[in-house]
């Protein structure tokens, strides 16, 4: 289990930002993924929040080999296991039950439950997970929350998504138990359905230097 989070951790700090992607339909994955590589933002968690998802996910691994593609909105054991049988390098949940964290603990995917309370991050510990998603991040009590929470927990490592973009991410960024920040505005769907791929670019090329600031 070590070994996987070790894993995560390291990719997650490599790209400090993981963008949250809702594809709804399919023609729009790829040449979405491109944007983002273009912009410097390799790492993409393709949600599973529609019908197209893993047919989209599988389009970007195909046809884009610069990203890195991993699986988010995991709900249940089946969905991991798509993940896994799809490809993906890694996997996300906004929340756990302790079939999914036995199923995760069990899978070869690197993989990050998702917490809100310390009791939360206790069941992710006691399933050998000491990297997670706290979500929702601002709703959930911000950046003083996560300090409380680095107060019991000092050995966890945090991906906060939820209410972060491009106005706080640096300041996400910028405390020590958080390895990377996920979110939807480099990738809004407004600008996805106008296929605007390059004020994508452009927002990504920002969030990147914005990043490396932090």
């Amino acid at each position: 289990m070590t070994s996987k989070q070790d894993k995560l951790a390291a990719l997650f700090r490599s790209a400090r930002i993981v963008p949250v992607l809702t594809i709804e339909r399919l023609e729009d994955a790829v040449p979405l993924a491109r944007a983002m590589v273009a912009g410097g933002v390799r790492t993409l968690e393709v949600t599973l929040r529609t019908p197209v998802a893993v047919e989209a996910a599988k389009a970007i691994i195909a046809d884009v080999p610069e990203a890195i593609v991993g699986i988010g909105t995991i709900l249940n054991p089946d969905d991991l296991a798509r993940a896994e049988a799809l490809g993906a390098r890694f996997g996300i949940s906004p929340g756990a039950t302790p079939d999914l964290l036995s199923a995760a603990a069990a899978s070869r995917l690197p993989f990050a439950p998702g917490i809100a309370t310390a009791s939360d991050v206790m069941g992710a510990l006691a399933a050998g997970f000491d990297l997670v998603k706290f979500f929702p991040a601002e709703p959930a009590g911000g950046i003083k929350a996560l300090r409380a929470l680095a107060g019991p927990f000092p050995q966890v490592r945090f991906c906060p998504t939820g209410g972060i973009g491009e106005s706080n991410a640096a300041a996400w960024l910028a405390e020590p138990n958080v390895v990377a920040v996920g979110g939807s505005w480099l990738c809004q769907a407004a600008d996805i359905k106008a296929g605007n791929w390059s004020g994508i670019t452009a927002l990504c090329q920002r969030a990147v230097k914005s990043a490396k600031a932090a």
